[in-house]
């Protein structure tokens, strides 16, 4: 059972590092002109951050999430890696 649990955490570190790899490679590919379109996405999330402030401590929470194609790639290709392994 030990192993199930831990391969579920490679995966998601897997896909988590495909996801952070793929989005700075597509930031990075839209300086480059035959490679823009890995740079093409969307991002959504909290606009405007929540703000709890109790006096004591102030918390500010925010969400923002940047998908691109190279995103998309890097979660493909952890996959595909994951189950190589």
């Amino acid at each position: 059972m030990a192993t199930r649990e831990k391969n579920i955490w490679i995966l998601i570190l897997f896909i988590l590092s495909g996801i952070v790899v793929g989005g700075l490679l597509g930031d990075l590919a839209s300086n480059v002109s035959f490679l823009n379109w890995l740079s093409y996405g969307e991002q959504f999330g909290l606009t405007n951050p929540i703000e709890l402030d109790l006096s004591v401590v102030k918390l500010t929470l925010g969400v923002m999430f940047k998908i691109n194609i190279a995103s998309i790639v890097g979660i493909v290709l952890a996959i595909f890696i994951y189950k190589k392994i």
